[in-house]
């Protein structure tokens, strides 16, 4: 029993590979090129945006890895049907689901895998991916991120944003400090929160402080709601604030809790804490799915039909998942139900799918 788990492993970890190396290659060149405008007009070498593209590279295998272990175990088990090797594992009284023990094992291998990479290469990789989009080829030199506060420079204004929710496209915490030509202090707005409609932003709960020319006096105001003209977009507060996948686990439980304690709704973040947890746990439902498919009949005689069942399940579980978050977002589900309804969803379709293989 021992030496046919080994060759299933064997098996499947050249195979693996094999797909996992053809996609993340496609992407980098795809990447590359799509955008070969864009390192053309900005300030990079080619081997530095060679270097960019790399560097999502660790992210991408994150999120390839699930769609690379269905497609590797189906081929597995399609070409065993295909030899009749499950046949002959049958004639032998040996039931095929025992090669569902190794695949669980993989399985398990990689949710370990991925969060660990989560955890350590993939938050570093992609802050300086983004650091590069935002600062060199885009140009956004008067935005500035320190951890999870935003600093812009516009005209003659400092604006401080301590928190960007980028699902409402809302910002909190909000100080915009006005200079004379002399540096002087001319004003400072202090705004609990505000948002951007019909092309301007608009401030709630606002402090006013207007300071006097040549004095040490303040004009004090209070408003309840007010527009300020300011020339950055959400789109702009968007590419430059601090993404979840540049967060640890453990960062991004600091921040929410920083977040929910300062009194603002880290709704948004709460459901990637918890897409950290359930996306691994999608290789295990994955190979299953897959074992289940590669056993099928008409994966002996069809092969191809077999992978494109593979496909569709991964881009229905992207669709589902993806779907779901959504929902979380919008707090139409809480933040767990959200990001672990797409896992078992499909983990109870595997389970069924398998049962019914023999």
């Amino acid at each position: 029993m021992g030496c046919l788990h080994k060759y299933w492993l064997k098996e499947f970890a050249k195979l693996f590979l094999i797909i996992q190396l053809m996609i993340l290659v496609l992407f980098v060149f795809i990447d590359y090129l799509s955008k070969m405008d864009r390192f053309l007009n900005a300030d990079i070498t080619l081997m530095g945006a060679m270097g960019y593209v790399l560097l999502k590279v660790p992210f991408m295998f994150v999120q390839l890895t699930p769609a690379s272990v269905l497609l590797a175990t189906i081929i597995v088990f399609g070409v065993m049907n295909r030899n009749n090797e499950l046949l002959a594992i049958r004639s032998s009284g040996i039931s095929i689901y025992s090669l569902v023990k190794p695949a669980i094992l993989v399985g398990l291998i990689f949710s370990v895998l991925i969060f660990f990479l989560g955890e350590t290469i993939v938050p570093l990789s992609m802050g300086k991916a983004n650091y590069i989009k935002n600062h060199i080829i885009k140009k956004r030199h008067n935005f500035y991120v320190a951890r999870e506060n935003i600093w812009i420079k516009s005209e003659n204004k400092l604006i401080h944003i301590n928190y960007y929710d980028p699902v409402q496209k809302s910002v909190a915490g909000v100080t915009i400090t006005a200079l004379r030509k002399n540096f002087s202090l001319e004003s400072r707005i202090d705004a609990r929160i505000g948002y951007y409609t019909d092309g301007q932003w608009v401030f709630e709960q606002i402090i006013e402080q207007i300071h006097a020319k040549d004095s040490l006096d303040y004009d004090v105001k209070l408003y309840d709601k007010k527009s300020v003209p300011l020339l950055f977009k959400p789109e702009d507060l968007g590419a430059v604030s601090k993404k979840s996948e540049e967060m640890s686990f453990s960062e991004l439980r600091k921040y929410v809790k920083k977040v929910e304690t300062e009194g603002y709704d880290a709704t948004t973040y709460r459901v990637d804490l918890n897409g950290k947890i359930a996306f691994p746990f999608i290789c295990i439902i994955m190979v299953l799915t897959g074992a289940a498919t590669g056993m099928r009949s008409f994966a002996k005689e069809n092969m191809p039909a077999a992978v494109a069942i593979g496909v569709v399940i991964a881009f229905m579980y992207w669709t589902l998942y993806g779907f779901c978050l959504s929902l979380g977002y919008g707090t139409i589900l809480p933040p767990v139900i959200s990001a672990w309804t797409a896992n078992l969803f499909f983990l109870c379709f595997g389970i069924l799918y398998l049962i019914n293989a023999e």
